[in-house]
């Protein structure tokens, strides 16, 4: 199985460096949001098959949100979605266009492998 992960900030379009494993392995659960300087983040994950580095077909998206204090290293992670309806209401189209040109130039037989359904998680409404 082939996955990737994209972290972005909340409204930005392009991803961080880091993953969401990078960004909260170390970190706890936030029990209370009081006094805590959280930033929000929107956490994409996209499955395939193929191997860890090479992807011969997209399957499965999932997204969800996140936020994380920095200085205090703790934060939320809310659950996995994978609906197509709350894919698309959660990602920017600016989020959209930048994983479709992502996936598509990583691995352009993998993209053109990949059904119809899954693409048109990347249209812009």
């Amino acid at each position: 199985m082939w996955k990737q992960n994209f972290m972005f900030r909340a409204g930005e379009e392009t991803p961080l460096k880091e993953s969401e494993n990078e960004l909260f392995h170390e970190t706890d659960p936030a029990m209370d949001s009081a006094g805590l300087q959280l930033e929000k983040f929107l956490s994409v994950w996209i499955q395939g098959d193929g191997e860890d580095d090479r992807p011969s077909v997209y399957t499965n998206m999932y997204v969800r949100t996140a936020t994380l204090d920095f200085q205090k290293r703790v934060g939320f992670l809310q659950p996995l979605q994978g609906r197509a309806h709350q894919i698309k209401q959660l990602l920017t189209p600016g989020q959209k266009h930048f994983l479709q040109q992502w996936l598509s130039s990583k691995a352009p037989q993998a993209w053109e492998s990949t059904e119809d359904h899954f693409k048109t998680l990347f249209e812009i409404e």
